[in-house]
This record gives structure tokens, sequence and C-alpha cells, in this order.
């Protein structure tokens, strides 16, 4: 892959040169513009991962061209640095999407730590992709029996200060969910996320609690984490069920004192936060294991909301795939593009272990790649194909292609039988793609992330 690219954008010459000095000396390849409009004419021209900006700056500043890197190329993250940094302009900023926020007057190690974190997390979120909002009447789209009860529990607690536990398997919507319960809910503060499992324990540490100056070599000023910037509003830990021990421990301080410390700090802060948490991880085998803390998922599951698969609410995917449809169209210059309903009994046919998520990369991937004004139900076989996407098969069928396949009736219980044809399925991409990883988390429709996760899970 080489050398990250890292574009320095400042109106200040000598300070931009600076970094990009800096940043070349660190290992990266660094590049320096003088204002938000050559950024864009630079992000237009080649891939960059990381923009490093100043905010104040004449014409475009920091913050306009963050929101215009967030609409032509979300996955770069975009590190916000001035000298009139404040707490509100941090919040602001985080709620527009930068990755970071540094504060002048900074040094070498601070810059590299930083760009490091924001580079690390990008990559995490790269192997799992935000999830689909798409809405109808409702915060989240979908008429089927199981979506409407877990969207009533969910529009009962959301008013309220309870914490909410989101459970459900990876592409099920965990995400949507969580920003739907501070849309309904009477917080005025920020909707603040943490993805646990993208960040290692002191990265993780220094982004959920913030640092004071001196904390560890680079952290020359004070730097608010996620709980401060939440204050008076939600804070999201996605994939709770990633985080360690020692971790959980603070988490537990968190949740049942409303109380935190940043590192390096000898005083405790208060927190006025609503806690939202998800995982797709079975949390009571991991407090059975000591993998996962008692208390803490007893404070954690106040208000448990199970998001239900794809395979359990079919009647779904209708909607779902014409809303994708419509909105995947707009996004990539072809609006008013349609879709037989023969395309949409086929996906609705066909097996989505990567829930909504999957069904959205699959949508849009037919928006980009069909031609005419409409998708065809032809178009759609042949995708499926492509991808192992096939029918689903009834409870009896799919036993009895499983025992076909493992050489043995397997017989029991639905979700037995469930897990004995993920099992197959899995063995047969890892023998297609000749046991790459990579290559069979494609051809299943998943992330790696969620394939390794599905290995573990059966025991392959």
């Amino acid at each position: 892959m080489g050398k990250a690219k890292i574009l320095v954008v400042d109106d200040d010459r000598a300070v931009g040169m600076v970094l990009a000095a800096l940043l070349t000396q660190a290992g990266y390849e660094a590049q320096h513009v003088g204002s938000g409009e050559q950024a864009l004419a630079a992000l237009a021209a080649r891939r960059l991962d990381a923009i490093l900006s100043d905010v104040r700056m004449p014409g475009m500043d920091g913050l306009e061209l963050l929101l215009a890197v967030k609409k032509r190329a979300p996955e770069v993250p975009v590190i916000l640095i001035t000298a009139h940094g404040t707490i509100p302009l941090a919040v602001e900023a985080m709620k527009a999407g930068a990755a970071e926020f540094l504060l002048k007057p900074f040094d070498r190690d601070e810059v590299v730590y930083t760009i490091g974190k924001a580079l690390a997390g990008a990559e995490a979120r790269a192997q799992r992709p935000p999830e689909p909002e798409v809405r109808e009447d409702g915060p989240v789209l979908g008429r089927s029996s199981a979506m409407k009860d877990a969207m009533t529990r969910l529009e009962r607690a959301a008013p309220t200060m309870a914490t909410v536990l989101l459970r459900g398997e990876s592409g099920t919507g965990k995400e949507v969910a969580a920003n739907a319960v501070h849309r309904l809910s009477k917080r005025a503060g920020p909707f603040v996320a943490v993805h646990c499992g993208a960040l290692p324990e002191p990265l993780l540490e220094s982004e959920l609690f913030g640092y004071e100056r001196g904390a560890f070599t680079g952290a020359v000023a004070r730097k608010p984490g996620r709980v401060e910037l939440a204050q008076g509003g939600t804070l999201f830990l996605d994939e709770i069920g990633d985080v360690t021990l020692a971790v959980q421990v603070k988490l537990l301080r968190l949740i049942q004192e409303r109380e935190f410390q940043r590192l390096g700090a000898t005083s405790l802060e208060k927190a006025d936060v609503r806690f939202v948490a998800a995982t797709h991880r079975d949390l009571e085998a991991m407090v059975r294991e000591g993998t996962f803390r008692e208390d803490l998922f007893y404070r954690l599951n106040v208000v448990p909301i199970t998001m239900p698969p794809l395979r359990e609410r079919r009647e779904d995917i209708e909607p779902l795939v014409r809303r994708f449809v419509a909105l995947l169209a707009e996004r990539n210059g072809r609006p008013g593009l349609g879709i037989d309903a023969g395309a949409i009994a086929a996906m609705s046919a066909a097996s989505w272990p990567g829930n909504v998520r999957e069904l959205s990369n699959f949508v849009e991937r037919l928006v980009v790649f069909v031609n005419g004004e409409s998708i065809s139900e032809a178009e759609v076989e042949k995708e499926l194909a492509q991808r192992g996407l096939g029918p689903t098969l009834e409870p009896e069928s799919r036993a009895t292609s499983t025992s076909a396949a493992t050489g043995s009736a397997t017989g029991g219980s639905l979700d037995a039988q469930r897990t004995d044809a993920e099992r197959v399925a899995v063995r047969d991409a890892l023998s297609r793609a000749n046991g790459n990883r990579t290559q069979a988390a494609r051809l299943l429709g998943v992330s790696r992330r969620t394939l390794y996760n599905k290995l573990t899970e059966l025991g392959l």
C-alpha cells in the first residue's frame, strides 16, 4: 500500500511547511496547500489518507472544508488544528465529523500520535462500514412485527435516561437505532460515538476520557475526550463487547458514578451523558467465561433491545430495497433509476448473512453497474450468483442440505440447523478462496472482521 498520504492545509506557509516536513520525517508522504479550495482540488486529483487542516483561514475555513470532504470522500479522516481551541469549537468539529482536534501550540510527538490514531480509526472503519440509515415514517424503516417490536421498545426508552443496550448481528442497524434513541430523547447535547473495537486499549482510554498536558509523550496540551464532548447529550459505545477488562473497570465507574478522570489528572469530572451501547457478542457467555464483568453487564443491560436479522424480517426487504435505490441512485448521479418487481422478488428470496448493511452495499453495486433506466431481475440474479447469495432455504431444506454436506443428520433446533448451515457456507467459501480469508469474506458478502468473529463463533 506504501506510505500514508497526508495533506496539510494552512494559509500560513511557514506553519504548513513545518508540519509537512515533520510528517515526512515520521514516515508519511506529506504535501502542503494554502487553502481549503486547493485542498479539495488535491482531493479530487489523488488518493489521500488523511487531511490536517487549520480552522481559521480566509475563504473556506477548516469547518467548511471538513463538511466538503465528508460529502466527497467520507472515508478520509480530517484533523482540525487551531490556536483558538475551545470545548464548544471541539464539539462543533466532532459533530461535523472531525476525526481529531489539535490545539496550538503543539509539538512533533503530539502531531504524529494524533495522525496515527486517526489513520488507525479510519482503517478499522474501512473493515466495518457504517450502518445504512434509512427512514420511512418512523426513525428506522421496517414494517415487520419483529422490527415494530424493537422500535416500540426504543421509542418507550428514548425519552428516559435509562441505559440502552442494542444487541444483534453485524449489519442489523444498531448504530441507526442508537441515533434514533438520541433523536427521540430530550437530550439537547450532541450524539458522540466511540467505536470501542477500533482502537487498542491505550488509544481507547485517551479517546474516551481525554488527557491532561504531560500525561504521556506528545501530550503538550489538555484535550477533551468523547465523554466530555458528549456532555448534555448521548455517548454511544459501539462494540462494547470488544473492550479489555482494564477499560471495563473504568467504564463501570463512568456509568455507575457518572464520573470520569482524564489521563494524567488527579481530580474527577462529572459526566452528564446518556449511555447507549451496542454489541453483536454473547455478553452472557463472556460473563461466564470471565472476559466481561458481570457488574458492567448489569449496568448496561437496563433496557435491552435486539435488532432482528434480515432473515427474520423478510417483509422489510422490499421497502428497504426501494429506499436504497432512491437514495443511492441520487448519490451516484443516477436520479430516477427504477427497479423491476422481479428484481425485488429475487432479492427478497436471497440469503443476506451481512443483513441490512450487505443489502445496502449490494444495491449500490447494482446502481453503479447496471445499464438502462431500471434494475432488472436478470441483473440481480447474475450479481447474486457471482456473490454466492442464492435463495434462502426453508428450515427443512436447510437441514437436509446441511446434513448432506456434513455427512450426518443434523436434526435439532432451528438455531442448531442454522449454525450448521453457516459452518458449511464458511468452509465452502474458505475452500473456494484457497484459504484466503479476505477473499472468503468477499464471497460471503461480509467484512473480514465479521468473518473472523464467525470463525471463532463456529470453532473453525
